[in-house]
């Protein structure tokens, strides 16, 4: 908001704010703590000023009302499909100012920031898949980085990108007040009943057997997480399965479901009914509900194990954010035969933090290099036989 805000003092046109569904309200409870004024809008109609609607919205605007657009929990566009894909990037592309905003720029690989890039204007994505990457030897559809791109890739980046978890990823600034409380994994895992009489029961290799485990544990697993739940605080259930959704609503007292088969105009006020807390125990998917919504005023949190570390990872940051300021408890339920779901998401955790860590290093020397360069003199190596 604050960026959109300066766009318009600049060029005294309107901006635009995309966002998932039930956050444009919140977007404008926000304002009104920093003493902004934003409209959320449904129908069309531009308000003088900062203007929020939900990305399937956006059909009912024209980019050439406004002077900056900016794509709030930007990594979910990868959800849509390529027509509403390319309905975006064509929309931002006529618009002088952009932004894209995510907590997950790369949650698998890195053929996300080429969406992004595109939708900026900086470099189509088949473009930089070209420059930067080649295909997998095991799969045409997996891409990495080629071994001697690396460091330019991320020079690359950070010439229109930035990485940032904490004020000390930007330079020397203090990262008082933005420490996190603590996050606490309390993981239950339940015995696993096998699928004949007389038999143990065996790790759930393939997905196959994965589903297959995930449905005949269904019963148990619910009773579990409706114990776990608290009794007077608010908690979010996180599941997967319909029916799963269906059996821990029936459950847990006071619980309120979300799901797929709604209308938007229900997801919205049940959602918004939870951010008030008007509702203390929601029940939904992570594909539902599970970017963009600020819920600090929760700190207890009930998940399945999936392979997706994006899921897990936004699901847990709804409440473990900026602004909590109690220590969050992630229940984690699981069976035995599930143990290698749950270690391979929590592999994909630690490897993400990793990620991270590399990204900021690699675009923070990038940024240093283009600044050293910005005088239009660079340094030239030369070998030794040229010096004599």
């Amino acid at each position: 908001m604050a960026w959109a805000e300066n766009c318009i003092r600049k060029t005294n046109k309107p901006a635009l704010i995309l966002t998932p569904l039930a956050v444009a309200q919140q977007f404008v409870r926000e304002a009104e703590k920093f003493g902004m004024e934003a409209f959320k809008t449904q129908d069309g109609k531009v308000h003088k000023g900062i203007n929020i609607t939900n990305y399937h919205r956006l059909g009912n605007y024209n980019p050439d009302d406004f002077c900056a657009v900016c794509c709030d929990e930007a990594s979910c566009i990868k959800n849509f499909d390529g027509k509403w894909r390319k309905q975006i990037t064509a929309f931002m592309q006529k618009v002088p100012y952009r932004l894209l905003g995510t907590a997950t720029p790369a949650p698998n690989d890195f053929m996300e920031l080429g969406t992004a890039s595109e939708a900026l204007g900086i470099m189509g994505r088949n473009q930089m898949l070209a420059m930067f990457f080649t295909h997998d030897m095991e799969t045409t559809q997996q891409w990495r980085l080629k071994g001697h791109a690396k460091r330019r890739f991320w020079e690359w980046m950070g010439t229109w990108a930035r990485a940032c978890r904490r004020p000390s990823d930007l330079g020397n600034f203090s990262d008082e007040g933005y420490i996190l409380p603590e996050l606490k994994m309390d993981r239950h895992i339940l015995p696993s009943t096998g699928p004949r009489m007389g038999f143990l029961p065996k790790m759930a290799k393939t997905l196959t057997e994965q589903r297959d485990e995930r449905k005949r544990s269904l019963i148990p697993r619910c009773e579990k997480v409706a114990e776990l739940v608290p009794t007077k605080r608010p908690c979010v259930v996180w599941c997967h399965l319909n029916q799963e959704g269906a059996l821990l609503t029936k459950s847990i007292r006071g619980a309120v479901e979300v799901s797929g088969s709604m209308s938007d105009e229900e997801k919205e006020e049940r959602l918004v009914g939870f951010s008030t807390g008007q509702i203390r125990v929601l029940v939904t998917k992570p594909k539902i509900a599970g970017f963009g919504l600020n819920w600090q005023h929760c700190s207890d949190v009930c998940y399945f194990p999936s392979h997706s570390h994006e899921a897990f990872y936004q699901a847990i940051r709804r409440c473990w954010r900026f602004g909590q300021d109690k220590p969050v408890t992630a229940y984690i339920v699981a069976t035995q035969a599930e143990r290698p779901v749950l270690d391979n998401m929590l592999r994909k955790e630690r490897q993400s933090s990793e990620l991270y860590d590399g990204i900021v290093r690699h675009m923070s020397e990038g940024i240093q290099k283009n600044k050293e360069s910005s005088n239009g003199k660079v340094e030239m190596a030369l070998p030794d036989w040229m010096l004599k």
